[in-house]
């Protein structure tokens, strides 16, 4: 595979291609992505992405659905209209 700089990151693969925006978007949600997370059983940082929402702890074995991209999933904020 080729050498990537330390400022495209993983993605250097796509080259000149798609983009600075595009780019730069991939590569903070695939490092978001791939680091270690807190798991909400035991607690202990060891959270790795088993699939697309489906997260799973390597300390405990706990396995849980949430985002795809990220088990703390963003929480989404509704007006509910009082009649």
């Amino acid at each position: 595979m080729a050498k990537r700089t330390n400022k495209a990151g993983t993605s250097g693969r796509f080259g000149a291609r798609y983009g600075v925006v595009i780019r730069n978007r991939v590569r903070t949600i695939e490092a978001d992505q791939k680091r270690a997370h807190e798991c909400p059983v035991c607690h202990h940082t060891s959270v790795k992405r088993v699939s697309s929402g489906i997260w799973g702890c390597r300390h405990c074995g706990a396995k849980f659905a949430a985002g795809a991209y990220s088990p703390e999933a963003k929480r989404a904020i509704s007006k509910v209209s009082e009649n």
